[in-house]
């Protein structure tokens, strides 16, 4: 971990060697944390933390005196080589405007975007995988994980799906997602919980850590791949939001910041991104 003599503020390059100076297991050439867009010199005393750098975050940002704004997940709507992608999209494309005024919003007000993803998924205790369980109330520490560490399983009591699914939902509420979607018998007993976010939701490596309920999020899994073969292995699944399961992570991330660095975090909420109507 580095170590910061002086108070006040520190360089934009600096916040992102520290991520890169306390995660052994990400190597920078191959990583998509990294500062997207600003100058990497520029002085730092404030920063947002948010789940997906939107222009609406971007715009909240700036509004609250944000010089950086650190987010989880892309920018420009790819998950490496973002600007460098988006110049290669045709000239006068929909998607390349859209990249182009973003940009150009962003550089304007000198605001740094510095993205903070794969440090983020594996860090031990605090990161994404753990502050999504511990906010579902399963606890501290899973009682198995993959072998790549990002999927866990959480152990509890034996209760039905339909009642694990009621209590999922009322810790979900708080994130803006009052619904979840459920696979499986209602009256099925589940003890043993997988929990996944992100693209970390391999139904078959769930049931490999002998699961019978996975938490999934939206964006990893197809109805009719993943979640029937799992359905019609008499493994149940609880579907949320991407952005809801990780949106705990952000909360331990910006707390992180105020914890260790010299500089002031702000968390911006991202919650679920639609709304349901009926």
């Amino acid at each position: 971990m580095l170590v910061f003599l002086n108070g006040g503020d520190v360089k934009a390059r600096e916040v992102l060697d520290h991520f890169r100076s306390i995660t052994s297991w990400v190597a920078p050439e191959d990583s998509v944390d990294r500062i997207i867009v600003g100058d990497p010199d520029r002085d730092i005393s404030r920063v947002g933390v948010t789940w997906m750098s939107t222009f609406e975050n971007v715009r909240e940002a700036i509004a609250h005196g944000c010089q950086m704004l650190i987010t989880h997940e892309p920018t420009f709507w790819t998950h490496a080589n973002e600007l460098a992608t988006a110049e290669s999209w045709p000239e006068g494309s929909i998607r390349r405007q859209a990249a182009s005024r973003k940009l150009r919003f962003i550089q304007e007000r000198n605001l740094v975007i510095l993205r903070v993803h794969d440090a983020w998924d594996a860090m031990p205790e605090i990161g994404i995988p753990y502050a999504w369980a511990r906010h579902l109330g399963l606890g501290d520490t899973p009682a198995a994980r993959s072998p790549n560490t990002f999927q866990h399983r959480y152990d509890i009591d034996p209760i039905t799906l339909h009642a694990l699914a009621r209590r999922i939902a009322l810790r979900t509420a708080e994130l803006g997602e009052p619904s979840v979607q459920v696979v499986g018998p209602p009256d099925q007993l589940v003890s043993k919980i997988g929990i996944g976010t992100g693209c970390y939701c391999d139904l078959e490596v769930f049931q490999q850590l002998d699961c019978d309920v996975s938490i999934i999020c939206d964006d990893s899994n197809w109805y009719w791949e993943g979640i029937a073969f799992a359905a019609d292995n008499d493994h149940a699944v609880i579907r949320v939001n991407h952005a809801v399961s990780e949106e705990p992570g952000m909360i331990t991330l910006a707390q992180h910041i105020n914890d260790t660095l010299p500089i002031a975090a702000e968390y911006i909420p991202h919650g679920a991104p639609f709304r349901l109507v009926g």
